[in-house]
């Protein structure tokens, strides 16, 4: 069985997004996820230029008057263009933000991060930090097991 270029091609731009969206899912760290992002952004990229592409066509451009018969759509490939210039511009933002909030924080993890911004918040808007809403009102309750062994009904 031979695979053909188109199959591969497709293959490896799904391949990248499927890789980005994963490391967008599970990556902790703020670096990693705007690496997952470039990587998605770039299987999208190559998915979208692949889906006005055409084996044997030409370049749509007139030479001498005369149109080629077959040509590639060059509308896909300006929407690319412009989801690049875009994408920089959104990476160099997000990178500008991780590198403030490592020089505030001196951390990059999402969950210590939550934690501290929370403080933070709290701090700033005079308010007690948010407690969680399974955490029982007073002492810690007593077990079932220790409750039993106190009425004399268990081990």
């Amino acid at each position: 069985m031979t695979l053909s270029l188109d199959f591969i091609l497709y293959t490896g731009a799904i391949g990248l997004i499927t890789i980005g969206v994963l490391g967008l899912v599970l990556s902790r760290h703020l670096f990693r996820t705007i690496l997952a992002l470039v990587i998605a952004e770039a299987g999208a990229n190559l998915l979208l230029v692949l889906s006005g592409f055409r084996f044997g066509a030409d370049a749509p451009i007139a030479i001498e008057g005369v149109m080629p018969s077959v040509m590639v759509d060059p509308v896909p490939q300006a929407m690319v263009l412009t989801a690049i210039v875009i994408g920089v511009g959104i990476q160099a933002l997000a990178l500008s933000v991780v590198i403030r909030i490592y020089q505030h924080y001196g951390t990059l993890d999402m969950r210590a991060l939550l934690g501290l911004m929370e403080k933070d918040i709290a701090n700033t808007a005079n308010i007690d930090l948010p407690s969680s809403q399974d955490a029982p009102a007073g002492e810690r309750p007593i077990s079932v097991v220790t409750r039993l062994t106190e009425e004399g009904k268990g081990p």
